[in-house]
């Protein structure tokens, strides 16, 4: 063999091998690459640890007894809920989440277990941290405000506004302002002779209450 000739042939089998490398490239059966593994990269941020439970109520904790009220009237179970869930001990509750806990018998099973499924994962903001401060409880007064724009009560869904306004008061002797919210409370019942249940709430601050309450078209 010439070397004119071996050199035609190296140079076949160097344009033979650019050639596969590029159908390679295209995805052609059998000539794929191996398949690389990229390793998951990991997450920049870390997520927020959840606040810690309530701890069990002593003897000395200032929560009212849980109201009895009676489940054929709307407004009686309506306001037995905002009082338990808008009185806190900060001696013992981790945030105003642990005061909706023990409303949970006002409210229908499903809300209920939406409740007791929720962890929040931020702080319980400034307020509460003056108040946990002073190891402060808060002590509400409610007001049913009566609006001609709200829907009216069908035999199974009531609508009630409740306006909640609360103090706070230390341990340590120091005095402040509690709750101040207008509560959204939503009832519904299966039927006429059923016990009324809190199905939904929408609260907010009292300085921006909206200018109607929910739409009886809302979904509970």
């Amino acid at each position: 063999m010439t070397a004119a000739v071996g050199m035609r042939r190296a140079g076949l089998a160097a344009a033979v091998a650019v050639s596969l490398t590029a159908l390679a490239g295209c995805g052609l059966p059998g000539l794929e690459r191996p398949e690389q593994k990229v390793k998951p990269t990991e997450p920049s941020f870390a997520e927020k640890a959840p606040l810690p439970s309530a701890k069990p109520l002593g003897p000395d904790a200032k929560v009212p007894e849980a109201p009895k009220p009676d489940r054929s009237d709307a407004t009686a179970v309506a306001e037995a809920w905002a009082l338990v869930a808008y009185s806190y001990d900060t001696k013992y509750d981790m945030s105003p989440h642990d005061a909706i806990l023990r409303a949970i018998p006002y409210l229908t099973s499903k809300k209920a277990k939406d409740e007791r499924s929720y962890h929040p994962a931020a702080g319980a903001g400034n307020e509460w941290n003056t108040w946990a401060k002073h190891k402060a409880w808060t002590k509400v007064k409610l007001h049913l405000e009566v609006d001609g724009d709200a829907p009216a009560d069908t035999p199974t869904k009531a609508h009630r506004q409740i306006s909640v306004a609360g103090t706070a008061t230390g341990r340590d002797g120091w005095k402040g302002v509690g709750p101040r919210v207008q509560a959204f409370v939503t009832l519904v019942r299966t039927n006429k002779k059923a016990d009324w249940q809190v199905s939904r709430v929408d609260a907010v601050p009292a300085a921006i209450v909206p200018s109607a309450p929910p739409s009886s078209a809302e979904q509970d």
